[in-house]
């Protein structure tokens, strides 16, 4: 499936697991359809949701495989190949391609880090390798470092460069970014909290960890506000900004992981470093999940 202007709700896949860690493709193709079925408008794969840091190479490509093999096309597949070697983002973006990814998201160098010119180079050299559409992925939080809005401008202009997933959760960064959209340059938000407020300012939908938990919500809200029914999107952010927030009581996925085992969903456990949740913190997760319908007493 083509990726073109793809406008909503885009999930940020969770990948569940055994008991024993080993990938649970069984569940996972379970999870694929709930999403479909609530109406999400695009799938992610080996995001940071997806715990693809702690997976090996050959399971991130049987996970993307799957994911391809079971959407078969119904929406459009985004696999996250980024790195902070650019040589193996171009060869896992290289890789990806060849499986079927619609488009591909890659991350600002961590660790490293870069400057400005050798983080241009970073994002523009693995667009120039493949021919599916780029998603710049700012996630400061994760990798240390910014994409900075000057490199961001240049970026936008390059033709396999489609769009940004941001997720700073800094408004004003996200402002100057929005000077730079166009039909040709997307953005998404990162953080489900601000989906309405990135969205005020030009941006294309939520690529959520929120919609996870519930899809159809999620795809309800970005749909709702992107056909002008303003009010009824900004009831729904209100109404589920507290279970948003709730999932990021701990680190992301551990409280949606945690979230999907409640509600029966068989997500799983985390690999390490992550872990189970501080029994505190999965009962005020528990207690939102309640408030929100989506789990009884």
């Amino acid at each position: 499936m083509k990726f073109d202007h793809v406008c909503g709700s885009i999930v940020a896949m969770i990948t569940p697991f055994h008991a024993d860690g080993s990938v649970n493709f069984e569940a996972l193709t379970a999870l694929i359809e709930r999403q479909i079925a609530g109406g999400t408008d695009a799938i992610l794969t080996l995001g940071t949701t997806g715990e693809y840091s702690t997976m090996t190479h050959e399971e991130d490509a049987a996970v993307v495989r799957h994911t391809i093999d079971t959407v078969a096309g119904r929406v459009p597949v985004i696999v996250g190949s980024g790195s902070n070697c650019t040589a193996t983002q171009i060869e896992m973006s290289r890789r990806y391609e060849a499986m079927g990814a619609d488009a591909l998201l890659i991350i600002a160098p961590y660790y490293n880090k870069a400057n400005a010119e050798g983080m241009y180079r970073h994002f523009a050299d693995t667009a120039d390798a493949v021919s599916v559409p780029c998603i710049l992925y700012n996630v400061p939080g994760r990798t240390g470092c910014s994409i900075p809005v000057s490199v961001v401008e240049r970026l936008a202009k390059h033709p396999n460069i489609c769009g940004i997933k941001e997720a700073s959760g800094n408004m004003s960064y996200a402002m100057e970014v929005a000077r730079f959209l166009s039909p040709d340059f997307q953005m998404w938000s990162g953080n489900d909290d601000i989906t309405l407020p990135i969205m005020a300012v030009g941006g294309s939908g939520v690529i959520s960890v929120y919609a996870n938990v519930d899809p159809a919500s999620c795809h309800k809200m970005c749909a709702d506000w992107l056909t002008g029914r303003h009010d009824e999107a900004r009831a729904e952010q209100l109404n589920r900004l507290n279970l948003m927030n709730r999932l990021f009581i701990e680190v992301n996925p551990i409280p949606v992981k945690t979230a999907l085992n409640m509600m029966g969903l068989n997500a799983g456990p985390m690999r390490l470093p992550l872990c189970d949740m501080a029994p505190e913190n999965a009962a005020i997760l528990r207690a939102e999940l309640v408030n929100a319908g989506l789990i009884s007493e």
